[in-house]
């Protein structure tokens, strides 16, 4: 008899927990930008970031927020003596800026706590902050110094690390279309936390997105 009121407790607490979750489909822009240690970031780079999000909402405007998505992160940066290729100049004495482009790509998953006010016309505001895990699907890179190009739009797995850790901070708000069909739209911050660089240098990218998805 105790086995089989926890069994259904156990079955009323997880059908509760489920007819919680929201899922829901993105697709927006963000602005990469890298910093690294032996040079300067130089700009902006727009990328692009899809794929599915979710809400799992555990108490009332309190909600753990995660997805998948396939995103986009573009940087570039000048790097004095940048490795393997500052080995390939001719020459040895002298230090040499390399202008040095990523394309990088990854499937990224977010972990994050997501904060909201109360619906008001429909509209509710929230604030989110957490984590991202990344796995890194596709790394090209672009370098040249002076008049010499040594790599144009060339893979770049060989130089770059497989897996990436982000912080995010953001918010946005949410206005609801009809029934349980949400608009969302926002700001996210992205700082890469791990470097994405082997040999000897030390690079993080970073973006800013600009939030767009709808919840079904």
């Amino acid at each position: 008899m105790k086995r089989i009121l926890l069994a259904s407790l156990l079955i009323m607490a997880t059908t509760q927990v489920f007819s919680q979750v929201r899922l829901g489909l993105t697709a927006h822009p963000n602005f990469g930008f890298l910093k690294v240690e032996n040079g300067k970031g130089n700009g902006v780079s727009t990328g692009f970031s899809y794929g599915l999000m979710s809400d799992f909402e555990f108490a009332e405007n309190y909600s753990f927020a995660t997805g998948l998505t396939v995103t986009t992160i573009n940087g570039k940066a000048t790097i004095l003596n940048y490795e393997p290729f500052s080995l390939l100049s001719s020459s040895t004495t002298n230090s040499a800026e390399y202008d040095v482009k990523f394309k990088m790509q990854y499937i990224e998953i977010p972990l994050s706590v997501k904060l909201k006010t109360d619906e008001n016309d429909g509209m509710k505001w929230y604030g989110q902050f957490g984590l991202t895990a990344d796995i890194r699907i596709g790394a090209r890179q672009d370098v040249k110094s002076g008049n010499i190009v040594y790599a144009e739009d060339t893979k770049a797995t060989g130089n770059t690390k497989f897996l990436r850790a982000g912080m995010i901070i953001g918010g946005g708000m949410e206005y609801r279309l009809s029934g349980k069909t949400s608009l969302l739209t926002g700001l996210t911050y992205n700082n890469g936390l791990t470097n994405i660089a082997k040999n000897n240098e030390s690079i993080r990218n970073h973006y800013v997105a600009l939030n767009i998805g709808v919840f079904f």
